[in-house]
């Protein structure tokens, strides 16, 4: 029977990543335990509103975080209050941005008391074991049967910190190689180094959030940026860009030092250069991860790197003003509000679902002017998705109980996905020299994830390619 699978989210949709492994009958780890969002919910009925851990947590040894992104980690303060007492294994970049995460998801979800609050992110220090990249580490189980579980991290090119995991799982002589894949970003993210296949896995659990698209490449997305920014500040208006804290806001600010830096003294607008347009980034959170980011500098690529040796500040340039207090974002709200000052916001939450892009929103989105440039994905029953689906329409959406008619112009930036695409998956597995014989795809809509597994059975025809 073991090792098992058991999917506790990320099933029915792209939110709420949690799957846990089940070593034998007394010993099994948690692969993330993310939030829902949207309409989307859990086989075992959680949802952005139910979040309590409805799965037995007795067995459960430790926690095995790929990312910081609130989808794979919201959930943490729940499985401790449900009575997981191990520990949470991360890479290095990770341990540093958890405690932030977790610390912005409590204040919003559970208590602004200070008190409470440190209490509680010292407890995750606490439990914090940052692996480096590329090296085993050993998992303490119950020691009953003798079952052995290593884990390996290994870059995944989604968010600084990412990684899929590698697990070896065995006793004895008879081991098995089962590999979550986390979110695999594509290979050429900002900032980051493109995932590299794993040597081996018997079984691949695998996101297919992207399985049935392709994205455009570096130059043509960098182009389609220049040409939209272009295009909406025309009619001098505000342009708004929601943003997850983490990963985006970083990603965007580094593509657009780069125009700027290559276009300084042209004309993005009439009477605006490209070095007089204001970048506002109107996210605390954001701000203190781009913080963190600069400090992670050694894990950056290549290019990044270069950047920095000439000189450059891709994630800190003159261009960007950041707001961090409650009064300072509403005074920019009202004043973009009478004036439509030709400018960029970037603001979290990158599907809408909360966040101070929804004071923008509900100030702006009736305002011809405006325009929002939508740069990820847009579950299914978040405001990100009716803005997606109703906007080019001139159709509504409805923000804390008041509908707005969408006058905005509304506009899809697909290449800045932080997800690989249905061609980066394939070669994920393709570069495997020994495949797997099961694949699990998780973290998709149905027609995802259809498209995908027809994608993969060409390359791995002998494989069972599941559909949980």
């Amino acid at each position: 029977m073991y090792p098992t699978i058991e999917h506790h989210g990320a099933v029915t949709g792209v939110t709420g990543s949690c799957h846990e492994l089940k070593i034998d009958a007394d010993d099994s780890v948690l692969i993330d335990c993310g939030l829902f969002q949207g309409a989307e919910v859990s086989n075992d009925g959680a949802a952005f509103d139910k979040l309590q851990i409805e799965f037995s947590v007795e067995p459960v040894r430790a926690l095995i975080v790929t990312h910081c992104h609130i989808d794979h980690v919201g959930r943490i303060p729940y499985l401790l209050a449900a009575g997981f007492d191990g520990p949470i294994y991360c890479s290095e970049p990770s341990a540093e941005l958890l405690p932030l995460v977790l610390e912005d998801a409590v204040q919003v979800g559970f208590t602004r008391d200070k008190a409470l609050v440190e209490r509680f992110i010292g407890l995750i220090k606490s439990k914090i074991i940052a692996v480096p990249y590329a090296q085993w580490q050993t998992v303490p189980l119950s020691g009953k049967t003798g079952s052995k579980l290593k884990i390996k991290f290994k870059p995944a090119g989604h968010i600084l910190g990412s990684a899929y995991i590698e697990c070896d799982v065995g006793s004895g002589e008879q081991h098995k190689r089962i590999v979550f894949s986390g979110d695999l970003g594509g290979p050429y993210t900002p900032l980051l180094p493109s995932p590299k296949s794993p040597y081996r896995a018997d079984v691949l659990v695998l996101e297919s959030t992207y399985g049935d698209r392709l994205h455009e490449n570096r130059r043509q997305r960098k182009g389609m940026l220049k040409q939209l920014i272009s295009h909406c500040l025309k009619n001098r208006g505000a342009i708004l860009i929601p943003a997850f804290s983490i990963g985006r806001t970083q990603e965007l600010l580094y593509e657009l030092e780069e125009l700027i830096h290559r276009y300084r003294e042209e004309s993005v607008a009439k009477g605006l250069a490209w070095e007089d347009l204001e970048i506002i980034v109107d996210s605390p959170l954001a701000n203190r991860f781009t913080e963190v980011f600069r400090k992670l500098k050694p894990h950056w690529d290549a290019e990044a790197k270069r950047k920095l040796r000439a000189g450059r500040h891709p994630l800190a340039f003159e261009q960007i003003t950041t707001i961090d207090s409650h009064q300072d974002h509403l005074n920019t709200v009202d004043y973009l509000k009478k004036t439509a000052r030709p400018c960029i916001v970037i603001a979290a939450s990158g599907m809408c679902a909360g966040g101070r892009i929804v004071n923008y929103l509900k100030a702006l989105i009736e305002d011809e002017r405006t325009d929002i440039l939508l740069a990820g994905y847009q579950a299914e029953g978040t405001p990100g998705r009716t803005i997606q689906t109703y906007g080019p329409r001139k159709g509504y959406v409805e923000l804390d109980g008041r509908r707005y008619t969408i006058n905005a112009g509304v506009y899809q930036l697909n290449g800045y996905s932080a997800h690989a695409d249905r061609d980066s998956l394939v070669r994920f597995v393709k570069g495997m020299r020994v495949k797997p014989s099961e694949i699990r795809l998780i973290h998709g809509d149905v027609k995802a994830k259809s498209a995908l597994q027809q994608a993969l059975l060409k390359v791995v025809p002998d494989a069972n390619v599941l559909i949980p």
